[in-house]
């Protein structure tokens, strides 16, 4: 697999650490993923997701950035979501010496990256740009104000229970605020036309399922290019169990083929 190589990338107050994972070379610019781990914006790292980001370099042909985003409760909202916006202009900047091609630079995430990265994206085509051409969200948090039907049915025994749920939201959420605000629940936005295709992956026992897919949804109502895909038999985190899940292994190598094909077009 591929080596990662360190360094630093801006981030909204400080320089943040990064990861950068680089596929067989060509010579030419290629397609970029700039990563946002997962960890209920309380815990994760280059570390815990250092096996996922080297599949999908790998096998989808794209050089994946992982980023460390400010972490809760040192950081607590909106500092990640604005990490994430500088680190992706970051890329933008230094696409040449990242061998990346500005045309088919990807933003994603998974859980609370997935969230992060949906309400970045929607920040950066608000702000004028730099926009990705991609978002990749797998099983994000969408919406702090509603609790759908899959946030009760798989509420514990499933990996994510309520009460971890509870926890690192209290630690992320500073007191009083709006849980509408689409910076938090990207599902909120008044408007979310003029969006970069996206594709969004939810995992069939997972209490984040119905907002993932009610995102999913609700980006393809606006007029945005969506592939939704629920992975049967797994629940979230899954893409963290690749070494010891089989389904799981085959499940990232399968979304590795679409971000490549994806990323192909753009």
């Amino acid at each position: 697999m591929p080596p990662g190589s360190e360094l630093e990338v801006a981030g909204s107050r400080e320089e943040l650490r990064a990861r950068h994972y680089a596929p067989r070379a060509t010579g030419a610019a290629g397609p970029l993923l700039v990563y946002a781990h997962g960890g209920g914006w309380v815990v994760g790292d280059l570390e815990t997701h250092d096996e996922f980001c080297r599949l999908i370099c790998r096998h989808a042909g794209v050089g994946v950035l992982s980023i460390e985003y400010g972490l809760a409760p040192e950081h607590p909202f909106p500092t990640g979501v604005e990490d994430v916006v500088a680190a992706v202009r970051w890329a933008f900047d230094n696409a040449a010496s990242l061998g990346a091609d500005p045309g088919r630079i990807a933003l994603g995430g998974d859980s609370a990256g997935g969230n992060l990265s949906a309400a970045a994206i929607q920040l950066l085509v608000k702000d004028g740009g730099p926009v990705p051409s991609l978002q990749v969200l797998i099983y994000p948090s969408a919406d702090f104000v509603e609790r759908r039907r899959s946030a009760e049915l798989f509420a514990d025994g499933f990996f994510l229970t309520r009460e971890s749920r509870r926890w690192c939201e209290s630690r992320y959420l500073p007191d009083g605020i709006a849980l509408a605000d689409p910076r938090l629940s990207p599902l909120r936005a008044p408007d979310l036309s003029g969006l970069p295709p996206a594709i969004v992956v939810t995992a069939a026992f997972d209490p984040l399922r119905d907002e993932g897919e009610a995102y999913a949804a609700a980006l393809k109502e606006a007029g945005n290019r969506v592939v939704a895909i629920r992975v049967p038999g797994m629940i979230h985190g899954f893409i963290n169990m690749t070494s010891a899940n089989r389904p799981a292994r085959d499940a990232v190598i399968g979304l590795a083929g679409m971000i490549r094909a994806q990323l192909a077009s753009a």
